[in-house]
């Protein structure tokens, strides 16, 4: 219920289900438990019959002291709970089952035995007639507009639905037949007639571009010498203030998202909106009306909230959240409002956003805070290094985002290794060792007591990931490296192989950090990836308690303006942190969850 998962009714753990009902108006939850197992069909009807008689019973206690004042009283109701229990039970057991019709009830029992009977040639006579009559009321709609000319062609075509309404169904068969074999030897005959011009020289050509080079040894760059080694590559050189950024920020700082709100629009907005029934109305009757519409006179009821949560839940999938989170949040809202007394001079529709809005906040601050720099220190006190593995679909950033968290720990004064475990994807080893390169530039040893803070591991390619990424943390642990990094190829989640490998290389290696790298482009894939790819850890994984996905990192969010929604989907379907977010191209672009600012954006006009 905290968070705000409550429009399922139910919630499953380990052996036990519970179900549960909220009453709003007096702040209660009611609960059932019961075995997994059983399929108890009149939960629903006890959980209804123990609200409305609990209620009844102590309405009048709960208007005179309210919800908390009741926290010290007791109440009898054990011998109410065991009548409504049996009540229930046995009305599930007085269900007779359902009967089969006799002969008599059913539709055939009432044909006659002369209507079943079929005489030969009959039939196919009765849709005869009926084409007749479809093809005469064609003619009848052509005749209006064709010229007297064309009349002949309707005359031929009557005479052949004459000639057969005689034939018999056999006949008839026959002859459509040998029209369909006759059409067929007409095309052919057609088919078949000598092309000479067609026949060319068999063979085909290569196409030679106007701007391309027909000589492939022209074209190839590579120096077989350096062999992509590191140490042979020719250093780059590049501008540090633009892979740096932001010249004024602070070293080693990680900074909130930032949004710019429009309060001041918004509240224009309201100030105008209220003027207007007034003005058409005019009188005392748009002022009642207005005041009627504000003052907090009744409880909410679902017809109330309907329409003001359809337009959320549209306005919500807009905003790119998956249309099926969409759905739940708001049915989490209605659970929790319904027969709530609405406050002086608010609306319903300020009531429900005001909800919506705290929902938001509450679903981006899970449960668990992933705190990076405090369990890397804890790991350096036990003389191990912290390992982080990343995982994810192609193409969402994975190794550019770990260059980015790679840089943010070096600035922080930790060592870093990274293990090149993406053994797939050609250019993946090459561009891990483009980012060290460039990395050990900004941040050369010289500045760090002659330390070297970041190194790759690699081993190539083809090669088994899980045994490169056990090879680097061991490699770390005897060179005293403070962090692994560990970046793993970009797969599918459907791809059942490609999950085995994953599950496996997580199941070996235990690291302490398992980092989803989602991008905030998707909407409705962001629940399906992350469902199958616990689902995928949880499956494959040899443990008695799998390792599923601990943290995950949003990237490409400069691309999304306000259509942040993929957020909230991600963290709603794991409940799990939102660790980092990637927003740019520099080393520097890398934030921390704001949830209030991802809120404000999500609810913008």
């Amino acid at each position: 219920l905290p968070q705000e998962r409550g429009g399922n009714n139910s919630f499953t753990h380990e052996a036990l289900t519970l179900k549960y009902k909220l009453d709003n108006q007096f702040e209660l939850v009611f609960v059932v438990g019961f075995q997994k197992i059983l399929t108890l069909t009149y939960v629903d009807k006890l959980i209804d019959d123990v609200h409305k008689e609990f209620r009844d019973k102590y309405r009048n206690e709960f208007q005179q002291k309210g919800a908390l004042g009741l926290l010290n009283g007791t109440f009898d109701f054990k011998d109410d709970f065991m009548r409504l229990l049996r009540d229930a039970e046995e009305s599930s057991k007085v269900r007779a089952p359902t009967v089969m019709k006799t002969f008599e009830q059913s539709l055939k029992s009432q044909k006659t035995v002369k209507c079943m009977i079929e005489t030969r040639g009959e039939k196919p006579k009765e849709k005869v007639k009926n084409k007749k009559n479809k093809g005469s009321k064609k003619e009848a709609g052509t005749e209006a507009v064709a010229a007297p000319s064309k009349a002949s062609v309707g005359d031929k075509q009557l005479s052949a639905a004459g000639e057969k309404e005689e034939l018999t169904k056999d006949e008839i068969l026959q002859k459509n037949r040998e029209e369909f074999f006759r059409r067929h030897m007409k095309a052919g005959e057609k088919s078949r007639s000598p092309k000479p011009d067609a026949q060319k020289e068999k063979g085909k050509k290569p196409r030679v571009w106007d701007l391309g080079n027909s000589n492939a040894k022209v074209l190839d760059y590579s120096n077989s010498a350096t062999n992509g080694s590191a140490e042979a590559a020719p250093v780059e050189e590049f501008d540090p203030d633009m892979a740096l950024g932001d010249k004024n920020r602070e070293p080693g700082r990680l900074y909130d998202l930032e949004y710019e709100s429009d309060d001041e629009a918004e509240e224009e907005k309201v100030v105008q909106n209220p003027s207007k029934p007034s003005v058409k109305k005019g009188g005392l009757g748009g002022m009642f009306g207005m005041l009627k519409g504000l003052v907090g006179s009744k409880s909410l009821t679902r017809e109330d909230m309907d329409p003001v949560l359809e337009k959320m839940k549209d306005h919500l999938i807009a905003k790119n959240v998956a249309a099926e989170i969409a759905v739940q949040l708001c049915e989490s809202v209605a659970k929790k409002l319904e027969g709530k007394v609405m406050g002086t001079f608010t609306t319903v529709t300020s009531t429900v956003k005001q909800a919506l809005q705290e929902a938001l906040v509450q679903i981006l601050q899970p449960q668990r805070r992933v705190d990076v720099l405090r369990d890397v220190m804890d790991a350096q006190r036990h003389r191990r290094p912290y390992v982080v593995t990343f995982c994810g679909v192609n193409g969402v950033g994975k190794s550019t985002n770990l260059a980015k968290i790679s840089f943010w720990l070096i600035e922080n004064g930790f060592s870093v290794l990274i293990a090149a475990c993406d053994t797939f994807r050609a250019g993946a080893v090459e561009q891990l060792r483009t980012h060290t390169r460039r990395l050990n530039a900004l941040h050369p040893p010289e500045s760090h007591g002659g330390r070297t803070m970041v190194q790759l591991y690699e081993k190539g390619y083809g090669k088994d990931a899980a045994g490169i990424a056990m090879e680097a943390i061991s490699y770390a642990r005897n060179q005293g490296f403070d962090v692994v990094l560990v970046d793993t190829a970009g797969r599918m989640q459907d791809n059942a192989p490609l999950m085995t490998a994953l599950a496996k290389l997580i199941a070996v290696n235990a690291p302490d950090l398992v980092l989803f790298v989602g991008e905030a482009l998707v909407g409705n894939e962001a629940v399906d990836q992350l469902v199958k790819f616990n689902k995928a850890l949880a499956d494959h994984s040899m443990a008695q308690t799998p390792r599923l996905i601990d943290g995950i990192v949003l990237t490409k969010f400069d691309t999304i303006d306000d259509k942040v929604g993929a957020a909230i989907s991600m963290t709603y379907i794991t409940s799990k942190p939102i660790v980092f977010v990637g927003t740019g191209q520099t080393y520097c672009d890398l934030r921390s969850l704001n949830a209030k600012a991802v809120v404000a954006a999500l609810m913008k006009a």
